[in-house]
Order: C-alpha cells, then structure tokens, then sequence
C-alpha cells in the first residue's frame, strides 16, 4: 500500500535510501493554518482499506515507494452474498452468515461435486429391516460428523472439514456430530479435546451432539466377539515388526500378496479365550494382536488382515484405566459412523484407499452401512499442514507453541487476530471438489481484509514519528469530528481528532534533501 490514506496501520519495512531526518522539525507556515484532521478515509468502495499482508516485504526490490500511483494490487476475488437473517435449522446448529439463495447453491454445488446423495436414498442397499430402523431414527434427514483425533491442536485444513459436515447438515436441517476419534490414548490428551472444543465453537459450528469414539468401547469390544464367533476375525501373536515384514514381503513378491498368519486358521474357541486374555491384561504390549480376517489376496493393502485390537497399558483421557486394550482407527471409524446413523461420511481422498475396508467390516457384521464419501484436501503454498510436523515444530522448539502466530492452526491464526467469519469465508470461496487443491494464502488474506474492512473502525497511529512544531500556530487544541468507518451505512458512528500547533509525521515523510518524484515534506516545500 503504497499512498497513505491515515485509515489503517500501514507496514513497510522498505529501506530508504535518504538522509536520516531528525526527531524534531519546525516549519514556519507561509500561509494560515488551518485546524484539518491529518486522519482521511478511503473511497466508498473501500479499495484502501485493511493492511495487506500479503505486501509487506514487496518493496524489497528498489521500488520507489513515492511515486504515484503505487502498485497495482491483484484482483480480488469474488466476495459471496451474505446475509445474516437465516433462521437457526432444528437442532439449532449457528449458521454462519448466507442468504437462502446462497445456501440452496451451495447445496448443489457440493452435492454436483462430490456426487452427494439424498440422505433418503439407500445407497448401500442396507437390509429393509436395518434400513427402517435407520430412518426412523434420523427421521430420513442428513447426518454428518467432524471426527478430529484429539492428539494436536485443528489447523486450517480441519476447518475446511468442519465447514463442508457442519455445512452440508445446516444447508439440509441435518445433524452434524464433534466425534473425537480417541482410541490412542498415548498420544491424547484433554488439552487437546478442550482446544478443539474451543476451536469449534469460535467458527460458529454447534455440534448437534459431542461424543468420543471412547463412549462406544463396550459395544465396539462386543462387535469384536461377534466377528471372532462368524469367523471373521482371529487373535495373532505376530509382533508388530513381522506384520510389517510381511507386507514388504508381499511388495517384492511376484503376486505381490503378503503370506497368512500361522495363527489365521486357529480355532474360534481359541481366539475367543484368548482375546478375552487381552482385556485382562494377561499379555504383554506388542505381543499379540486382534486381526480382522479380511482377504489376502486381494490387491488393495487395507484388506489385508489389518489389526483391529492392541494391548496399551495407558490410561484414556476420556475413558480412564477400564481398558489396556483398544480398537484401531479402521476398525473403529467406520462402526462409529453406523452407530450414530452418518448419512455422508466425508472425509479427505487419502481415506479413499480405506473405503473398502470400511464396507467389508459394515458388512462382515452385518449393521447399517454408511457411505464413505471423499473430496480433495486443502493444500496452501508455502505452508506445513502435516499434524505430524506441526507437532514436530512445537515439540522441538521451532515455534512457540501452536498458537504461535507464524502457525497455520486455528489458535495461531486468532492470535494473529484473523476473524473467525474470514477463515469461513475463505473455505466457501475455495469449494468442494475431488480435484487437488491447492491455494495462495493470498486467498486467504484477501478474505481478512474484506472483513476487517466492513467491520473495523479506522484508527490512526504513526509508527516512526517524527515532531512536527507549526510556529506560526497560535491557537490551542481544537477537535473535528472523524467518522469511525468511511461507509454511512454502517451507522459506526464518529470520533473527536485533536489538533494543534504539534503534529506527528512519520519519518518516512519527510527529508533533509528534496528530490524529484518525492511528494512529500521537505525544508522551504508546502504539503497540502
């Protein structure tokens, strides 16, 4: 931003080549001074308004930041219709601001993209007894749910997570469950339940029901014995380290397919003794294991015999010491989504590969079946969205804590003071589709500052101020009247400016030596 409008903080850190001005300047006005508010506001249409960002830096490279004119900025891109006068749904989830029309759009826009289905169309061909039960329990409306691993804190590819589920049941007066996937209690903890509560609540989504997959152990642990006793699953005492030999085996391979257990084939009777000494504790960690009995030879790695159950002698943040045995994510994920009846199981395209695990196991014990549904990630350019290296950064050191503002997780960016409204805005501009996607966070920034330009006052500071005496000034302190924001239709009211025979310049507006192309303050020159 390169012409100073007095509306916002403008930041620079270019480097000036001129002779460095003084702390104090006095000026003898050749002409009568007359009281004038140094704080001016931008045009109607708001173009100046709201620090960018994205700019700063930018004049690094030699440019002359005094000529006119400036840079020209990139277009922005199109700003959604919004209106706040939507009714809360039934379950009175917030909406976020969007008019009926808009929402109705952005039905078909997601629904068009990922090929959503009516949540009243059995698309799994579930069982007509299974499928009733289903819809009198939902009353045939949409259901959804965000699933966050309580093991780090949301970034801001888990808000464009929360804001297609809780989205998708909103724009269908569905429901939208926080489900917080806690079955590895080593790496869990409530400092992270409670953040990603805090999370969620501060971009507006108000979960239909707060559950953990922990609430259901008792009937995942019954499940279990029911696969056991249809033969579907069976107690292995490979250790974890000959699993993983034997799935590099099967990459070397000519048929590329691991080689079975010595201990598939067991008895049931067995499996069942035996795994019910898992839960005892009568095992040590890593020394045996609960393995669905899948299909080997099928090509896809997730069918083959993936663990359902192992040993932690760890307590739960949720659900306390009942428990040293404790379900996977792929044997846990996809029951959980039929216990609570989930109409669209959205989840990112690297889960695409689990899909068929996910039908096998709904299948194998015979429950309602909820569709797996699979869109694309959001990607930032020059930005870390692995959890793993987030927690790597914070762990070591790197950065001061997740909420370090140069972080790109939800508390880093409320600390850096984006507002909630922008991040949501930023997820439906981007859209929903199976495509990479990858953005600038210039598209992000972009939505701060037309937030920030609608919704905060101007205000007027100097960074680097240089005193300005006007010695001809005879009269004490006057005010004049500023409005808080450039936009009448705002009604944010106005504000006293005082001035007098001392005003403050930043130093960068003035020199020792005058120059052509420099508009600003020098010795024996009139600014107006």
């Amino acid at each position: 931003l390169k012409e100073r409008r007095g509306v916002t903080l403008q930041f620079s850190n270019r480097s000036m080549a001129t002779t460095e001005a003084p702390t104090e300047v006095k000026l003898e006005n050749t002409t009568t001074a007359t009281p004038t508010s140094t704080e001016q506001t931008p045009n109607e249409s708001g173009k100046e308004a709201s620090t960018n960002t994205a700019n700063v830096g930018k004049a690094k490279g030699g440019k002359d930041n005094n000529k006119k004119g400036g840079d020209k900025t990139n277009q922005k891109p199109k700003t959604p219709n919004n209106n706040n006068n939507n009714k809360n749904n039934n379950n009175n989830q917030k909406k976020p601001a969007a008019t009926a029309a808009g929402d109705k759009d952005k039905k078909e826009e997601v629904s068009q993209s990922l090929k959503l289905h009516e949540a009243s169309v059995n698309v799994k061909n579930n069982p007509k007894e299974i499928w009733d039960k289903h819809i009198e329990e939902t009353g045939g409306r949409v259901v959804t749910r965000f699933p966050p691993e309580p093991n780090g804190y949301l970034h801001i590819g888990h808000a464009k997570a929360m804001n297609i589920n809780f989205g998708h049941a909103r724009r269908n007066d569905g429901w939208c469950y926080l489900r917080f996937d806690d079955t590895n209690p080593e790496k869990e903890s409530q400092e992270f339940i409670d953040t990603i509560m805090d999370s969620v609540k501060w971009l507006g989504h108000t979960p239909y029901k707060i559950t953990h997959a922990s609430d259901y152990f008792q009937q995942l642990y019954d499940y279990a014995v029911l696969l056991i006793k249809k033969d579907k699953a069976f107690v292995c005492h490979q250790t974890p380290d000959q699993i993983k030999a034997d799935r590099k085996i099967a990459k070397t391979t000519q048929n590329g397919r691991p080689p079975p257990s010595p201990w598939r084939n067991r008895p049931i009777e067995e499996s069942l003794k035996e795994f019910e000494d898992m839960r005892r504790g009568k095992f040590a960690e890593g020394a045996v294991t609960l393995r669905m009995k899948q299909d080997l030879q099928n090509p896809n790695p997730c069918m083959w015999d993936h663990v359902a159950y192992r040993i932690r002698y760890a307590p739960h943040p949720h659900a306390g010491d009942k428990w040293c045995i404790y379900p996977t994510y792929d044997y846990t994920h996809c029951i959980c989504d039929s216990i609570e009846n989930i109409t669209h199981s959205l989840c990112s395209l690297e889960f695409e590969v689990r899909r068929e695990s996910y039908d096998w196991l709904l299948n194998a014990l015979d429950i309602y079946r909820s569709p797996q549904l699979e869109y694309s990630r959001l990607n930032l350019y020059r930005t870390v969205l692995s959890k793993r290296k987030l927690i790597q950064m914070v762990t070591t050191g790197i950065v001061d804590g997740w909420d370090d503002p140069r972080m790109p997780t939800i508390v880093g960016f409320r600390r850096r003071g984006y507002p909630p409204e922008a991040i949501n805005d930023f997820c439906e501009r981007i859209g929903v589709t199976r495509a990479a996607n990858f953005q600038d966070p210039k598209v992000l920034e972009e939505c701060v500052r037309q937030n920030l330009d609608k919704n905060a006052d101007r205000k007027l500071a100097v960074l680097r101020p240089l005193k300005v005496t006007i010695t001809n000034y005879k009269g004490g302190v006057e005010y004049v009247e500023a409005k808080n924001h450039p936009l009448d239709a705002l009604n944010r009211g106005t504000r006293k400016l005082p001035f007098s025979g001392t005003v403050w310049i930043d130093r960068n507006d003035f020199r020792l030596e005058d120059s052509k192309g420099y508009f600003r303050l020098a010795p024996n020159k009139e600014v107006t």
